[in-house]
């Protein structure tokens, strides 16, 4: 697979794909055939990460196609992507801790010998275990994983290979074009068994055999008995402080970040900027695949922003010198406000709150407007999945999001934890 950074490439992806967006989907989704063979799932994951193509959109195709029943177990795919980020607003502490954990990870590389032997082996596809080594080097060159194959792999790092969980969500947050602080890191956690308490997730070569369709030699010595990773106890969850629906008035700019280049309720304005990957995403290098990809996406909505609204454009802001480079637009042109999306947790969200601080400084607001449905879905969120599952015809319809001639079936199934 190659994704473009592109919305055009995005629609394209997805048109491709509702054909197969039913009961195919359904009763092959678990397979992993290859890099070359990825036709049995939608593909569309980096560009819903960014929001390039929205959840509603994105279910208002399908459900233009198939019937809820039929497409019950795509779109509750769609909604555990929703489920993380509702989660983890409600926690935010949960990403601090981990990354307070990751920084002592990757410290611990430069004492332990026996750990960084051991971690450069696993992130150089150099462990001796088949399969794992594969799917090493296809995250590296590839910047995706099959959802299966990412359970696999998390569990052999925590379990088998016994390295830190924190420096393994860490790799692929800086190798997946799809991932994001809310899903990689808590489907990470899900595995160690910390996100449910006391159950973990082991990779179990009969399952492995059965559903990675690639020749590979099956390792010996796989860990197929483990206890769950422990930890403090995490503090209550929180409603997250949505920001209030304000109206922009005066010479307002458009900020766009990669948590939504959606282009949805977006004022009158008179200019666009993008900012792309913030420093804090980890503390090791991102990928060049993931910068490229990343920064290809934002160039890409600033340009669709700038023909839409016919703005005057600049262009994007990344690494440290983001916030700095905002400011100095934001007085060049004179404005009051700029608006942006409101960014869930992760450094996304981070550097708006410090650009709030230095616009406010010089005399601009920022604005951050949350999307209906974002509103509409995280109160579902503070517990377990199937709160928000057993809600999902209910929130098709408050959205919009259904076939109006038909009645909305209540999805069913089992479900296999996204990253």
């Amino acid at each position: 697979m190659n994704w473009l950074p592109t919305r055009d490439a995005a629609l394209a992806r997805l048109e491709e794909f509702l054909p197969r967006a039913g009961r195919d989907y359904a009763a092959t989704r678990n397979f992993d055939r290859g890099p070359e063979r990825r036709s049995n799932v939608s593909g569309l994951s980096p560009y819903l990460r960014h929001r390039v193509v929205t959840e509603r959109e994105v279910l208002s195709r399908v459900l233009s196609r198939h019937s809820p029943v039929a497409a019950a177990k795509f779109i509750e795919e769609v909604f555990w992507r929703t489920y993380w980020k509702g989660w983890l607003e409600h926690r935010p502490s949960v990403w601090k801790r981990y990354q307070t954990e990751l920084l002592s990870a990757v410290e611990a590389l430069s004492r332990d010998d026996d750990i960084a032997l051991r971690y450069a082996a696993a992130t150089a596809a150099e462990t001796g275990l088949d399969p794992f080594d594969q799917w090493s080097r296809e995250l590296v060159s590839t910047g995706y994983l099959h959802n299966h194959t990412r359970m696999w792999f998390a569990s052999i790092w925590i379990f088998t290979l016994k390295l830190p969980w924190t420096l393994g969500a860490d790799f692929f947050l800086r190798h997946l074009l799809d991932g994001d602080p809310a899903s990689n890191t808590l489907s990470w956690r899900w595995v160690a068994g910390l996100q449910t308490r006391g159950k973990i997730y082991l990779a179990r070569p009969d399952n492995i055999a059965r559903h990675y369709q690639v020749p590979f030699a099956m390792p010996e010595g796989l860990t197929t008995a483990a206890d769950p990773l422990s930890e403090a106890p995490l503090p209550p969850a929180q409603p997250p402080t949505l920001p209030a629906r304000v109206t922009a008035v005066g010479r307002v700019g458009l900020l766009l970040t990669e948590e939504d280049l959606s282009l949805d309720s977006l004022p009158d304005a008179i200019a666009v900027k993008g900012m792309a990957l913030p420093r804090r995403l980890s503390p090791l290098p991102i990928s060049r695949t993931v910068v490229d990809f990343t920064c290809g996406v934002v160039e890409d909505a600033v340009r669709r922003a700038a023909g839409r609204f016919n703005l005057d454009r600049s262009d994007i802001a990344h690494g440290n010198d983001a916030g700095r480079e905002i400011v100095r637009w934001a007085r060049q042109l004179d404005l009051d406000a700029v608006v942006t999306a409101y960014a869930p947790v992760g450094p996304t969200a981070s550097a708006l709150d410090a650009l709030e601080g230095a616009l406010n400084d010089a005399g601009i607001s920022l604005l951050r407007r949350c999307t209906d449905y974002d509103r509409c879905c995280w109160p579902d969120t503070t517990r377990g999945y199937f709160q928000l599952r057993k809600r999902i015809p209910a929130l098709l319809e408050s959205l919009a999001v259904r076939r109006p001639e038909q009645h909305v079936v209540k999805p069913g199934g089992r479900h296999a934890r996204r990253s």
